[in-house]
């Protein structure tokens, strides 16, 4: 497992529908070490941060490996790294096999995972198009987010090493999986119950969640 590459972006203003949007989400490689601090790469910024960065996102990592999927679903679009906003675009790294509070070292840095990606209307200003925010998110390829744990350089080419995992740890895909679902069954508050159990995640995930599964499942 590794990082393929760093990218890092400013907020800037873009039209959208008419209006001035700015947002961070353009984000381009960049080379040699980059200081990776608590809220964000050095060099980096959000616009939005209400919604975007702070200490359970400080850094966004997507697979390389989608990247093929997307060419396919895109055919003839150019696909940049750092296209989906990502500071991290790495090797090996999975929604499947990534874990709510899983901990990985990178360069002199040590992060955990927190969340996976919820799409915003910014991505489909990045690629042009209202639709791509429902077409990621059906994907299922949405990546997920980094809490830093020990500040540090990282840089492409760094191996990322798993220090340990949660106990309780439960798949990034099955958080986007319970998310997204219309209806949950009994096995499900299994889960519920290990991701509130899971010290990396968001207070608001576990409350989101459980309160759905009472909605949804009474």
């Amino acid at each position: 497992m590794k990082i393929v590459s760093i990218n890092i972006g400013l907020p800037r203003e873009v039209e959208w529908h008419g209006r001035m949007v700015t947002t961070g989400i353009f984000k381009e490689p960049v080379a040699g070490l980059v200081a990776l601090r608590k809220l964000n790469l050095e060099g980096d910024r959000q616009a939005d941060l209400s919604v975007h960065g702070g200490e359970h996102k400080a850094g966004y990592c997507y697979a390389a490996e989608h990247y093929a999927y997307w060419k396919r679903e895109l055919p003839g679009r150019e696909l940049p790294l750092g296209m989906f906003g990502e500071n991290f675009t790495t090797e090996g790294l999975h929604e499947d096999s990534v874990h709510l509070g899983d901990r990985f070292s990178i360069g002199s840095a040590e992060v955990i995972v927190t969340q996976p990606r919820l799409p915003c209307y910014k991505l489909g200003i990045r690629f042009g198009s209202d639709d791509m925010v429902k077409r990621f998110l059906a994907s299922k390829r949405t990546g997920f987010y980094l809490a830093v744990t020990r500040e540090g350089d990282v840089g492409a080419g760094d191996e990322i090493r798993v220090l340990a995992r949660d106990p309780n740890a439960v798949p990034v895909s099955e958080i986007t999986r319970l998310y997204t679902s219309k209806d949950f069954v009994d096995a499900d508050s299994a889960a519920l119950q290990r991701i509130s159990q899971v010290a990396a995640v968001p207070d608001s995930w576990k409350q989101y969640l459980e309160e759905r599964f009472l909605d949804l499942h009474p």
